[in-house]
C-alpha cells in the first residue's frame, strides 16, 4: 500500500487542484445506466465491487486522498461498502481486501459478511485501511439520478459509488451507478475514461 505524495510545484494540475479544492470547493455527481446483462448468473453485489476496484485501481484520478492537509494517490485501494441488517434495518460498513483473482475476492467478500450481516453497529470491522474508498447500494429504488451532499467534505478526494435497484431496457439489463467525485482531481474526461473502462468489463467478463 504506498502512497505518493504530490508536489504540487511540480504537478501539472496545480492549477486546477488548488482552483477546485481552495477557491471554488466544487464535487460532483453523475449518474448511468449500465449495461450489467453479462452478470446475470452472478451474485451481483460482489461481482461489482470487484469491477469497480478493479477499474478504480486502473485510473489514478480515482485514487487520491489527503493525508494530513497533503494531496496524494494510493498504488490501489480496497472496497469499504455497506450490508443490510435484515433484522433491524439498519446497516453497517465493512471492508475486503482486493484480490486480482475474483473467486478469492468472492470468497474473502463472504466471509466477511457473513461475520457481520448481523451488526447492530455502523463499523464492525477493525483496522480499515487507509486506502479504501466507498461503495454502496440502493436495491430497492431504480433511479436515474442520485447526489450525496458532503457537508465539510470539501477535503474528501475520494470517489463514492451508489448502486440501485435493476432494470430491464430493450431486452437488456441495466443497473442505476452514481459517481460522486471531487473536480480538483477528477474531472469529466476521467469520469468517461473510467465508465469506458468499466463497461468493457462488463461486456467481456467471463469471456
Amino acid at each position: 500500500m504506498a502512497f505518493h505524495l504530490i508536489d504540487l510545484e511540480q504537478w501539472d494540475r496545480k492549477e486546477y487542484y488548488e482552483h477546485y479544492a481552495k477557491k471554488v470547493r466544487c464535487g460532483y455527481s453523475m449518474t448511468v445506466h449500465l449495461d450489467i446483462s453479462t452478470l446475470a448468473n452472478e451474485r451481483l453485489y460482489p461481482a461489482m465491487l470487484w469491477l469497480l476496484t478493479d477499474t478504480v485501481n486502473e485510473h489514478q484520478a480515482f485514487r487520491y486522498t489527503n493525508s494530513s492537509g497533503q494531496v496524494g494517490f494510493f498504488d490501489d485501494m480496497h472496497p469499504s461498502y455497506t450490508i443490510f441488517n435484515h433484522e433491524n434495518k439498519n446497516f453497517s460498513v465493512i471492508w475486503t481486501e482486493f484480490h486480482q483473482e475474483y473467486n478469492i475476492f468472492l470468497s474473502n467478500y463472504e466471509k466477511d459478511v457473513a461475520q457481520y450481516s448481523c451488526s447492530r453497529t455502523l463499523a464492525p470491522k477493525s483496522e480499515k485501511p487507509a486506502n479504501t474508498f466507498d461503495v454502496s447500494m440502493i436495491p430497492w429504488v431504480p433511479f436515474s439520478s442520485m447526489n450525496l451532499n458532503l457537508y465539510d467534505g470539501a477535503d474528501y478526494l475520494s470517489p463514492i459509488f451508489t448502486m440501485g435497484q435493476i432494470f430491464k431496457e430493450n431486452g437488456r439489463t441495466r443497473l442505476p451507478l452514481a459517481i460522486q467525485v471531487h473536480h480538483a482531481v477528477c474531472d469529466g474526461y476521467h469520469v468517461g475514461m473510467f465508465l469506458q473502462s468499466l463497461q468493457e468489463k462488463l461486456f467481456y467478463w467471463k469471456k
